[in-house]
């Protein structure tokens, strides 16, 4: 019988490429979608016919109980956040009650109606914030500098708290930045690849940026979400880094999305303060070497592979 999981965020770019993998393998594949008039099913069109969606809201506990009762998950991948850090300054209380207190809610399902489900939490690079030592690892001490940082590091310690109170099989991912040609517009590495291909189409001249000097650990969503499911096959729960271990600056992601498309950057991107972010994080490096120890993961895509792929699928979509 095939093994059943449960992907909350299963609309987002990790989820839809989580149940790419989990279909891969056999697995029964269920979602959690809100409600909602402006749900986007774009990125699990090419396989909804093969996922059951089920309606539940991390806002609403009694709904997560009765999800987790109809489809009765043996996995469950907790994905589904407000995830975009400069909106959780304009909105952080719906982003805490989400992406903090919706871990609870479904935490507390899983007690309440089978404690034996494996849970898997997507924590956050961003909770390391004004970093403490470099690069950041398991025992990193966090310092978030955005709302959403403070609400994925609640929903990191009330995952331990959980595993360690009520003895779940539950596991963090603090996964640093991924990224992919589903990635959201609004997230620099896809806004500098769609804005590359509308320029070297003639439908724009700029892109305008805000911090070019911040530096992230870029890797694939598509790598990253084999280390998920690695965690939950574990026979114990553990938290684990997932990185590149390599830094790079916004400055370096537009010379590569620009040279991939022959263009000079330099003519191309302007600076604008409404970009600016009132606390930034301006170094976040990984470091994996547990996950490839004990998890045999290791990332596939690199840097300069993972924004030629998004400037190609960017460039391909415009001419769609």
């Amino acid at each position: 019988m095939a093994t059943r999981a449960l992907i909350t965020g299963i609309t987002g770019q990790d989820g839809s490429y989580l149940a790419e993998l989990l279909l891969d393998k056999g697995y029964q594949v269920f979602g959690l979608v809100r409600r909602s008039s402006s749900e986007n099913f774009e990125r699990i069109s090419h396989i909804q016919d093969r996922i059951t969606l089920l309606s539940g809201d991390l806002m609403d506990e009694v709904s997560l109980i009765n999800v987790l009762r109809d489809s009765r998950p043996r996995e469950i991948y907790n994905l589904a956040a407000q995830s975009f850090v400069q909106t959780s300054w304009s909105q952080p209380v719906l982003t805490s009650e989400t992406t903090a207190l919706g871990v609870t809610r479904m935490l507390d399902a899983i007690r309440i109606v089978d404690p034996e489900v494996r849970f898997y939490q997507a924590s956050s690079s961003e909770m390391f914030g004004r970093v403490r030592a470099i690069p950041q690892n398991e025992n990193t001490e966090f310092y978030p500098r955005s709302p959403y940082g403070v609400a994925k590091v609640y929903g990191h310690w009330i995952t331990v708290n959980y595993r360690e109170s009520y003895h779940l099989h539950a596991s963090s991912g603090i996964l640093f930045n991924h990224e992919s040609p589903r990635r959201g517009l609004e997230f620099v590495t896809r806004k500098v690849t769609h804005g590359v291909a509308r320029i070297k189409a003639g439908l724009d001249t700029e892109i305008r940026l805000g911090n070019l000097e911040a530096q992230r650990d870029w890797g694939f969503a598509g790598d990253y979400v084999q280390a998920m499911w690695a965690m939950l096959q574990r026979d114990e729960p553990d938290d684990f880094v997932i990185a590149t271990g390599q830094t790079h600056s916004v400055r370096e992601l537009c010379e590569v999305a620009f040279a991939a498309a022959g263009l000079n950057w330099e003519e191309h991107v302007t600076i604008d303060p409404a970009f600016l972010r009132p606390a930034e994080v301006d170094l976040l490096v990984g470091d994996p070497s547990k996950a490839q120890s004990i998890l045999g993961w290791k990332c596939d895509v690199d840097i300069y592979g993972l924004i030629e792929m998004m400037v190609a699928a960017d460039l391909d979509a415009l001419r769609s």
